[in-house]
């Protein structure tokens, strides 16, 4: 029998009787006895399991005062720790500002105690996943835990914003909705009183907040998603339009593999070339995409879409003039 099943049984003996018997388990589990004490100890010592043992009766006893429900409800196999641990280096890696490093360090170190001496230690694990992020803005990790905790504890806040495109300041009343983790950087969606709409805020952008000691409106998670996710990337708008793309024999093999958007559609044209159809309300975002493929991307509609990525291109060429 696996270690990791007699840990499993072993909890439900303790479920129903309180204490473990050295000569039952033994037969129970048909190990040895240093099988048995070595189990234990990793229950007690790895795993916090509050036993003490009476050498006149032979027998481990849970501490009277345990509840049974606070016991480590964490007893996974070597395989689902090695996941975890390779989930939280991902994490690590993604979290390039250190935001959520301190909150994830406990459940590593246990991790770690329960993986014990298993064949891919975490440093391993450390060393074959890498994350890199692309474009990572810093935003300091107070800031970030000051939305994080108004949000959660749904009050409104006052921040001071600096918006990258206007270089404008300015002071606004916000009731924060969610936190999006969005191509290596944070933003938060709000609700912002000043503006009375529906706003994405680049958390590395919000010079200070501040919780107000009002609560923070509730937006329902349709109207959210209606005003914050229908089009194309983070940039918002209800008033949603439809691109129309094509991408070169080359680059199709690669665009038709990827997800540009939860409701595109896309089609294979005769001559080989991949014609790919999205939403979206701003289009900032999207005619930075398109210009990264260069020759190998046209758009076909709308008109205006077109003229304003032919404009960007005539301008990039007068640096090469």
């Amino acid at each position: 029998m696996a270690r990791t099943e007699r840990y499993h049984k072993i909890r439900a003996i303790l479920g129903a009787t309180r204490r473990l018997r050295l000569q039952e388990l033994m037969t129970r589990f048909e190990v040895s006895r240093a099988t048995v004490f070595r189990d234990i100890a990793f229950l007690r010592d790895r795993l916090g399991v509050p036993l003490e043992y009476d050498r006149n009766t032979g027998e481990w006893r849970l501490l009277e005062h345990q509840d049974l429900a606070e016991l480590p409800g964490l007893w996974l196999t070597a395989t689902e720790i090695h996941a975890l641990l390779s989930m939280q280096q991902l994490l690590e890696n993604i979290d390039a500002g250190g935001l959520l490093r301190d909150h994830l360090q406990p459940l590593r170190q246990r991790l770690l105690g329960m993986l014990g001496t298993g064949s891919h230690s975490a440093e391993e694990i450390a060393r074959r996943i890498r994350i890199l992020a692309a474009a990572p803005r810093a935003c300091t990790v107070a800031g970030f835990e000051t939305i994080a905790d108004a949000l959660l504890t749904r009050q409104r806040l006052k921040i001071h914003y600096h918006a990258r495109t206007t270089a404008e300041d300015s002071i606004r009343e916000v009731s924060p909705q969610r936190l999006v983790h969005y191509r290596d950087n944070w933003y938060l969606d709000a609700w912002c009183h000043t503006r009375r709409a529906l706003r994405s805020f680049a958390i590395e952008r919000i010079a200070s907040a501040k919780p107000l000691a009002k609560p923070a409106s509730e937006i329902d998670d349709a109207e959210l998603d209606r005003q914050l996710t229908t089009g194309y990337g983070i940039f918002a708008g209800s008033e949603v339009h439809w691109a129309t793309l094509r991408f070169s024999t080359h680059r199709a093999r690669w665009v038709a593999s990827e997800r540009w958007h939860p409701r595109q559609e896309s089609c294979w044209l005769p001559d080989g070339r991949y014609q790919l159809r999205l939403p979206y309300s701003a289009d900032p975002e999207l005619i930075m995409d398109i210009l990264k493929y260069g020759p190998d991307c046209e758009v076909v509609e709308p008109a205006d879409l077109r003229q304003r990525v032919r404009e960007a291109l005539a301008a990039a060429m007068k640096n090469y003039s």
